[in-house]
């Protein structure tokens, strides 16, 4: 299935003119840390950056309250420590979640976008016949 890919790919490119293959070859799958990057952009940049300084406090919290939690010499403590560890663990992926659903997103954006282009160079290729 991958070769087949490829094999559309490379024929899409051959038909395109230089500056609509380099828009092409642009919306090609990306790596992990350029999807990363990618969510410090767009018009969710500021929660991104947002819940990136949160989850790096909370994770901060979540190593001290686990170091508390093993350290506790009472059995309160162990409860009280192992309850708010659980809870901040919790919201620590929460976040972490939203980040890679964004990730998707914006893939699923990119896939979207490269079908709208493939459309309408076909939709051009047909009306000039």
């Amino acid at each position: 299935m991958n070769a087949n890919k490829e094999d559309i790919d490379k024929l899409i490119e051959e038909t395109l003119s230089t500056e609509e293959a380099k828009f092409y070859h642009d919306l090609e799958e990306e790596g992990l840390f350029k999807q990363w990057a990618g969510l410090y952009t767009g018009k969710l940049k500021g929660w991104a950056i947002l819940t990136t300084f949160f989850q790096l406090v909370l994770t901060v919290f979540t190593f001290y309250l686990g170091y508390k939690f093993f350290t506790a010499s009472e059995t309160l403590g162990l409860f009280k420590y192992g309850a708010a560890f659980f809870v901040v663990f919790f919201a620590t992926s929460m976040m972490k979640l939203w980040h890679w659903m964004q990730m998707d997103k914006n893939s699923v954006l990119r896939e979207m976008k490269r079908l709208e282009f493939q459309v309408a160079v076909l939709s051009e290729k047909l009306g000039k016949k």
